[in-house]
């Protein structure tokens, strides 16, 4: 009876998995619309009055994506002033959407990645998995590992699709 060989595992392939750069759990919105005036106008003096009633303590250590739902016009300092308010507690602070935050943690994420790993390996950039990935995530890490791996491709090691291979 032959040995089972598992070739996958011998071909030195390292397979590359985005999920665990994308940030679950630690981010939070800080959104202006309860702030505003019949959801329409941000007063002033109501704003100033109520962000020291807020319930800053939620935000300890998160990454705190600050934008308006309201189609409505916002004074920029009003973002500034709650950033006065967040910035001291919260882990970092972001202009936008929680997606959009979620987004730009996944590219710092990527682009701080030690490349001396990938140096003139063949590697797996997976793409099945429980978790989405966004389709930038893989653009940005194709450029990360572009100029120092021997080739990248797309899939799992038993099914792959090549996406580039050095000459």
């Amino acid at each position: 009876m032959e040995a089972f060989v598992n070739k996958v595992a011998e071909s030195g392939i390292i397979t590359f998995d985005l999920a665990p750069y994308i940030a679950t759990g630690n981010v939070m919105a800080f959104d202006l619309k309860p702030f505003l005036f019949r959801e329409m106008i941000l007063r002033e003096k109501d704003y100033r009055a109520a962000l020291p009633t807020h319930n800053w303590q939620q935000y300890e250590g998160k990454e705190v994506a600050i934008f308006c739902s309201a189609d409505a016009i916002v004074p920029v300092w009003a973002y500034m002033l709650a950033v006065v308010y967040i910035e001291p507690i919260a882990h970092s602070v972001y202009y936008g959407t929680t997606a959009e935050l979620e987004k730009s943690l996944l590219y710092q994420r990527i682009n701080s990645i030690d490349l001396a790993e990938f140096a003139d390996k063949r590697i797996v950039i997976k793409g099945c998995g429980d978790t989405y990935v966004p389709e930038g995530a893989y653009v940005a890490i194709t450029a990360k590992l572009r100029p120092v791996a021997k080739s990248i491709m797309y899939g799992e090691p038993c099914s792959t699709v090549p996406v580039y291979k050095k000459k």
